[in-house]
């Protein structure tokens, strides 16, 4: 069995959750699972392992979790990116687009430095909505967004190609077809 095998086999999958049509891919039984989830976060960090990369921002949630243990691995910063009005601290923010809608994202203005290298981490990409407003945002802030790295990719709904089309390498562990 291969890895992508078994991180399929233990991701949950929801049907109709949060709305008729969706298969809700559910990562807590990955995180839940103390080897599964050493593992994931092993094979995000290989192929930076040993490059200069200053921070990992995670976007809210699940994007903390994993960030947060990427940037242990890196020895690397932890920047959080947010929903608006969850932030104490000055913010720069960006609107995204959400299947169905807008809403907007923050980070602290001081999070990261103009030209520091940073890669970017979350569950899962699926329009990729929400991904390119981070990439967007990072950038706004002189950021070098080297690479944004997923748990799983639902490639039939085009996110990771459009982060591609940003110039910003995409790495995921397991594609899941239909949504």
């Amino acid at each position: 069995m291969t890895f992508e095998t078994d991180l399929k086999a233990i991701i949950r999958t929801i049907p109709d959750y949060p709305k008729p049509g969706i298969m809700f891919r559910d990562i807590t039984t990955l995180l839940g699972d103390a080897r599964s989830f050493r593992r994931a976060v092993d094979e995000l960090v290989q192929p930076f392992a040993g490059r200069k990369i200053d921070q990992i921002a995670g976007m809210e949630a699940r994007g903390f979790i994993l960030g947060g243990a990427v940037a242990h691995q890196l020895s690397a910063g932890f920047i959080p990116i947010r929903k608006k009005g969850k932030l104490p601290h000055v913010t720069v923010s960006v609107a995204y687009s959400l299947e169905y809608g807008v809403d907007e994202m923050e980070m602290h203005r001081d999070a990261v430095k103009p030209g520091e290298k940073v890669l970017l981490v979350d569950d899962l990409i699926a329009t990729g909505g929400t991904a390119e407003g981070a990439v967007k945002l990072l950038r706004q802030m002189g950021a070098d967004v080297i690479a944004a790295c997923f748990v799983i990719d639902l490639p039939e709904l085009g996110g990771a190609q459009k982060i591609r089309d940003l110039g910003v390498p995409v790495r995921s562990l397991v594609a899941f077809e239909g949504h």
